[in-house]
């Protein structure tokens, strides 16, 4: 079933992708949902059709997904879309390539199946269930980074966040945290980590990923993350090779 799940999602995806691509650099209605936090129409466009193509492919399967008010149907559910239409949204209205489409199936609080669609990057990210992890067809593993490295938001260093000291490594950033999470699995990054509460559609696709590619994925106190939750939200994210993974997390949570 997670390989069925997989052919629906990277299908979806595509067309997700022509849909976006209407609206990339070209005209795009813009407006705030709260402070700092843009929404456009191709984030709506892009919404509506995975909701009615992926829910009509598999009406028992509940919903969830960043553009979509929550009705609390998918409160337990068994089997579950988590969907982020347009992850990386301030890049998609500034004309920049580092967005994408983070498609999951999650069932009993665990992902599937996932896939991360990057089209102005023509790069598809894609795991089932004990089936590995591929980029554009061909399988991906974590671990291939030279250096340590890690993919963290600058605030993310500040020494307040790392009683056991932070660690000494080259410090990246990507605006998309699935494209984050999916470059670790790709061996291209040593880790990534995201220190505040994160919603579950950012990551719920690339958690599979980095874990179908070899890495270890937990929340920032170093315990296995689970999905659908009444809130959607994890306690910070960390993705990261192993030792590297258990050393950041004892970094961030010595004492």
């Amino acid at each position: 079933m997670p390989g069925r799940d997989l052919a629906l999602l990277i299908e979806a995806a595509k067309a997700a992708g022509e849909i976006a691509q209407r609206y990339w650099r070209s005209e795009n209605t813009v407006w705030q949902k709260g402070a700092d936090d843009p929404v456009s129409e191709a984030d709506l466009a892009v919404d509506t059709y995975l909701r009615e193509t992926l829910t009509a492919a598999r009406p028992g399967y509940a919903w969830l997904s960043e553009e979509t008010a929550d009705d609390g149907a998918r409160h337990g559910a068994e089997t579950v879309f988590i969907v982020d239409p347009i992850d990386g949204t301030r890049a998609f209205i500034a004309g920049e390539k580092s967005w994408a489409h983070s498609l999951a199936v999650v069932r009993g609080g665990i992902p599937v199946a996932g896939v991360v669609y990057m089209p102005a990057r023509d790069k598809l990210y894609a795991a089932a269930s004990g089936a590995g992890a591929t980029l554009n067809g061909a399988a991906i593993s974590a671990g291939g980074a030279a250096a340590k490295s890690l993919l963290a938001a600058r605030p993310a260093f500040d020494p307040k966040h790392w009683p056991g000291g932070a660690p000494d490594v080259a410090r990246h950033f990507r605006p998309s945290l699935a494209y984050r999470m999916c470059l670790v699995a790709e061996g291209r990054f040593t880790g990534m980590l995201a220190l505040r509460r994160t919603w579950e559609w950012d990551i719920a696709a690339g958690a599979l990923i980095c874990a179908e590619a070899g890495a270890a994925v937990s929340d920032r106190r170093g315990k296995r993350l689970a999905f659908n939750a009444k809130e959607p939200m994890a306690d910070g994210v960390v993705a990261a090779t192993e030792p590297f993974h258990a050393d950041l997390i004892g970094r961030l949570n010595a004492g």
